[in-house]
Parts: structure tokens; C-alpha cells; sequence
């Protein structure tokens, strides 16, 4: 799938090792560039459902139109779908929703 983020400073977390290592930490930042890379490998969201990738799963309520896979405890990295024959999904934040 392709990646789009929601803003430049989001997506300098996610591409940039040593930024998100430190705003996050060691460990967390090596669970953001393993999400990315399995975003980017998965055909499409479905298909991370399916087959349990980063326990990605379809949120509710106000969240309704995301999806979010695990990171580090409690925090989980947020996506919405877009597009329906080519799979592009948006990265809209790092967060503990719970």
C-alpha cells in the first residue's frame, strides 16, 4: 500500500529513526518503522485484518472511519483508507486513545 501522513511532523516520526527514538524511545521507535514497513508490504487493509498484522483492527464511534495497529502499549498508530481500487491509507497520529 501506498502512505500518506497527516502532517509533515507525523511523517518525519515515522520515516526518521532518530527522531521518533527521541520523542518515543529506543523500543518504540523500532515498532513505528515495523508497522510502516508492514503497511507498505500489506496488498491491503483487509488483508492486515485477516491475517492479524500489528493486530490491526477497525475502530468505532468517533473513530469509525480508521483503523489503528499496536505499538508499544497502550499507544497504537492510527489510519484512515482512502482510495478503492489502489490502497493508499493516511497515518493520522500516534496516540493512547483508551
Amino acid at each position: 500500500m501506498q502512505i500518506e501522513y497527516r502532517t509533515k511532523k507525523l511523517e518525519k516520526m515515522c520515516t526518521n529513526a532518530i527522531e521518533a527514538e527521541k520523542k518515543y524511545g529506543h523500543e518504540m521507535a523500532e515498532k513505528i518503522d515495523q508497522r510502516i514497513g508492514e503497511i507498505t508490504a500489506a496488498l491491503n487493509v483487509e488483508m492486515m485484518i485477516q491475517y492479524g498484522i500489528g493486530r490491526c483492527h477497525h475502530l468505532k464511534g468517533d473513530r469509525k472511519s480508521q483503523y489503528a495497529v499496536d505499538l508499544v502499549h497502550p499507544y497504537r498508530l492510527v489510519f484512515e483508507k482512502r482510495g478503492t481500487e489502489i490502497q493508499i491509507v493516511c497515518i493520522m497520529e500516534i496516540v493512547d486513545y483508551h
